[in-house]
């Protein structure tokens, strides 16, 4: 049975994916934030009507939004809206982008909504009770050898930047195969076991907050890249199938 709060979500993620498809590939202004990053009409009113929903059915909680602001960040239990992850993309007419909504409950990840509409899919997880794609109960590989993991990158700058980057390279050159999916593609691929290896070093928490826990609930390990436990200041991304996490953060000489 559905929580009220995970239909909430699915409910403010549809209302999104609508506005979204009606405004994408309709060459819409393009505004930079002060972070440099863009953000067009869709960003906005998507993620209007999301924090709507939410707060019309839970007032009590708090909101962290990309866009529209933030509100009682240290209630017990918080919501996490990125609107479009990935404008970038939608501005340039590419369907690599999606709607995040995750629930926060007294510091931890319990709930997540991961929602594609340009790409066809929607993901969702709640903690204890596994991971769906598209209806479908989703699980992670059981590849257990780093000769035949397939490791997927995106936003290296920071480890390109760092001593990690010459054990990245050694790690790359013992496994099966490297790709760069990004955003919330090879995390949707890690959890239906499509691949095994997820790793980034330049994120946002509302990038990866409903990722972690669809992740999570598929069986995998979603940790930052030192091994540690995801919040609101992480920055970078170490998730896997679980059984090659340590495998993978030694090879990157990453500790705990």
């Amino acid at each position: 049975m559905t929580s009220r709060e995970l239909q909430a979500a699915l409910d403010a993620a549809e209302a999104a994916a609508a506005i979204i498809r009606s405004l994408y590939q309709r060459n819409l202004a393009v505004h930079t934030k002060a972070d440099a990053t863009p953000v067009t009409e869709a960003d906005v009113r998507s993620e209007e009507a999301i924090r709507s929903i939410l707060s019309e059915r839970f007032p009590s909680y708090g909101f962290y939004g990309e866009e529209t602001g933030q509100h009682a960040l240290d209630a017990d239990n918080l919501w996490l809206v990125d609107p479009i992850d990935g404008t970038k993309s939608f501005v340039r007419e590419c369907p690599f982008f999606s709607t995040q909504i995750a629930l926060m409950r007294e510091g931890r990840l319990v709930l997540g909504v991961s929602s594609a509409p340009a790409y066809g899919e929607l993901a969702w997880a709640e903690q204890g009770r596994g991971a769906h794609l598209n209806g479908r109960p989703i699980h992670v590989s059981r590849i257990a050898d780093l000769g035949q993991a397939i490791v997927s990158t995106g936003n290296l700058k920071t480890l390109a930047r760092s001593p990690q980057w010459s054990r990245f390279g050694e790690l790359i050159g013992s496994i099966s195969r490297i790709r760069g999916y990004g955003d919330f593609v090879h995390y949707h691929l890690l959890a239906r076991g499509a691949l095994d290896v997820v790793i980034e070093s330049d994120v946002n928490i509302l990038d990866i907050a409903a990722l972690t826990v669809i992740v999570r609930e598929a069986g995998g390990t979603f940790t930052d890249l030192s091994g540690g436990e995801v919040g609101l200041s992480t920055t970078s991304v170490l998730a896997t199938n679980g059984v090659l996490h340590p495998l993978v953060r030694d090879a990157l000489e990453v500790t705990r």
